[in-house]
């Protein structure tokens, strides 16, 4: 859930701007000089709204549209042609996904989020706090390449570039440029297209970047740190189960989980959700080990079908069960690190009699769903862990990239590599939503454009062009509004 002071001081803060702005509009002393103060810095004040427009960056702007035309020529046709077929493109993403979330609701089951092609980001809900700042970040720096891309194309086309502006919606950051309508209305369709396909062009090849980046990291990396060799723990949570003086510490190095091998940090995930689909598997205890460490208490039955043995009086003594020649299964409480000391995985007695006569399978007996989970790194004593996967699994935070060498941090390629995923997630997803043809976005303006460009010979009647783009519209409209409303339904209902 999203946290109440969060909401508190983002609802407080827009009320005291509002309010402040109204006082000083209204009042006949500051009123004047007030207003001159926001004209004079390009500021617009409105409830949760607040827009800046400068003029500085004209010069910039100017330099950009007419620096190698010819370039910026093929370059900007390169992303017409791009926008117009994401935009039927996108129609069909959509209708994809609302097909996909409507067959989700029938079914009455959550479904995966991450199966879904596109789906709605609620910070707080499936978007973490900690995360906000690579939100944002990304949200904005997608918007200003976004708009970027609109002024250097309309000044290639001679379109009069007015300003570049920024502004924050509730806590959403975004840009935008003003152009001289006059001057936009007056070139070519085609040209009008090479101007409005600009933005979702460049969100395109921004997030085609942040590929660029992110997949051969560990290469641009390699000289710094190392990887391959397991998963570096950054961080773990005072909460978490993996804390304390036996578990894990930062820059431990995850080598193993049970006998599942890790070697990054998609091997962590992969070994721990494997582990809880999987029944509780046994380990290969010696009889001599059962006899030496075994210690006689009584045996009794949970409500949920497994047995103790151990009497809940210690938290390192844990209740196994094993047979011996086939008979019925017996029970022994032992303690736990000592009992599974250089013992490996098992189904079996037959798997464990292969390299030890004398050994048995022994299965913790524990309660459903809970495992007892072995995390090797070296060369500390291993983590022994009870409880659900899931609670370790998110209680520590992980990286596949080793430092080589002390001094360096080991957050820096966790930044790189999350602020990459952040860029190519929600520049690509900018350029989808707007790339549809609905109203207010991109893809209105794409799309009268288009019409104009290619049926002005078919539909004489400009009027006729007009209807068909509006319905055209209509349906745009609907399917978006349509996705982000069960969207919206399907995170906030889970």
């Amino acid at each position: 859930m999203i946290p109440i002071p969060l909401v508190v001081v983002v609802l407080g803060g827009w009320c005291a701007l509002y309010l402040a702005d109204t006082f000083l509009t209204s009042s006949k002393a500051y009123k004047s000089t007030y207003e001159e103060w926001l004209s004079t810095h390009g500021l617009s004040i409105s409830p949760f709204h607040i827009r800046w427009q400068t003029t500085i960056f004209n010069r910039l702007f100017y330099k950009w549209g007419r620096w190698k035309p010819y370039f910026l020529y093929i370059w900007f046709s390169l992303g017409m042609v791009f926008g117009i077929f994401a935009m039927f493109g996108s129609m069909i993403l959509l209708g994809r996904t609302l097909v996909q979330t409507l067959n989700q609701m029938m079914a009455d089951t959550p479904g995966s989020p991450n199966g879904r092609m596109l789906q709605v980001v609620v910070p707080g809900v499936n978007l973490p706090i900690s995360q906000l700042t690579y939100f944002f970040s990304a949200i904005l720096i997608s918007g200003i390449i976004h708009e970027v891309g609109h002024g250097v194309a309309a000044v290639r086309e001679t379109v009069r570039f007015n300003g570049f502006g920024m502004f924050i919606f509730v806590v959403y950051p975004g840009a935008f440029v003003d152009l001289f309508t006059t001057h936009l209305q007056l070139v070519s369709p085609v040209q009008q297209l090479r101007i409005f396909c600009a933005g979702v062009w460049h969100n395109f090849i921004l997030g085609l970047l942040g590929i660029l980046i992110l997949f051969p990291l560990p290469a641009i990396l390699y000289p710094f740190y190392n990887t391959g060799v397991g998963a570096l723990v950054t961080e773990v949570l005072e909460e978490s189960p993996a804390s304390g003086p036996r578990g894990l510490f930062v820059r431990d190095i995850i080598t193993q989980v049970q006998d599942c091998p890790v070697k990054s940090v998609d091997d962590w995930h992969k070994c721990l959700n494997d582990i809880s689909l999987k029944p509780q598997t046994g380990f290969c205890i010696s009889t001599a080990t059962l006899q030496q460490l075994h210690f006689p208490s009584r045996v009794y039955r949970r409500l949920d079908g497994s047995v103790e043995c151990c009497g809940n009086n210690s938290l390192s003594d844990i209740c196994f069960s094993y047979s011996v020649n086939g008979y019925s299964r017996q029970h022994a409480c032992l303690p736990a690190r000592k009992a599974m000391q250089s013992s490996h995985e098992c189904q079996s007695n037959a798997e464990c009699q292969k390299s030890a006569a004398n050994s048995v399978c022994a299965v913790p007996s524990i309660e459903n769903q809970t495992r007892l989970i072995r995390v090797k790194h070296p060369p500390q004593l291993d983590m022994l862990f009870i409880g659900y996967p899931v609670h370790l699994e998110y209680g520590v935070s992980l990286s596949s990239f080793i430092p080589r060498y002390k001094f360096l941090s080991v957050d820096l390629p966790v930044v790189i590599e999350t602020f990459c995923k952040y860029v190519i997630s929600l520049s690509g997803a900018l350029a989808v939503i707007n790339a549809v043809p609905c109203f207010a976005l991109d893809g209105q303006w794409i799309l009268n454009s288009f019409l104009e460009a290619t049926l002005s010979s078919l539909i004489v009647q400009k009027e006729n062009r007009e209807l068909l783009g509006f319905f055209i519209l209509l349906a745009g409209s609907i399917l978006l509004t349509a996705n982000v409303a069960l969207g919206l339904w399907m995170v906030t209902a889970r």
